[in-house]
C-alpha cells in the first residue's frame, strides 16, 4: 500500500479474533495492520461490487435459458478429439 495516506483508526476484536490474527501475522510474517487492511479491501470489494466483481455479477447467467446456442459439452468433446497442430500448444 505504497503512496497512500494512512488514517489511524481503532477497532475492537474478540479475544478469539485477536489471537487468530496474531497467529496469522506470525505465520505469514505480515503485520497485523496489513492483514486487516487486506481483509477490509476484500470485504469492500465484495460488498460494493466494484471492479471485477461487478463485471462477474453483470454477466452471471448471461446464456441461461438460451435455445439458439450449440451444445457446448458436445463441442468440447469434439475439440478434444482434434490432434494439436505442431508448434502450437
Amino acid at each position: 500500500m505504497k503512496n497512500q495516506a494512512m488514517v489511524r483508526t481503532q477497532i475492537y476484536l474478540t479475544r478469539r479474533e485477536h489471537q487468530s490474527l496474531r497467529r496469522l501475522a506470525k505465520r505469514t510474517g505480515r503485520p497485523q495492520s496489513e492483514i486487516i487492511r487486506a481483509a477490509v479491501d476484500y470485504w469492500l470489494e465484495r460488498k460494493t461490487m466494484s471492479g471485477r466483481a461487478q463485471i462477474l455479477d453483470d454477466v452471471a447467467g448471461l446464456w441461461r435459458g438460451r435455445t439458439d446456442l450449440p451444445d457446448f459439452g458436445a463441442l468440447r468433446i469434439e475439440a478434444d478429439r482434434v490432434p494439436p497442430v505442431r508448434g502450437r500448444r
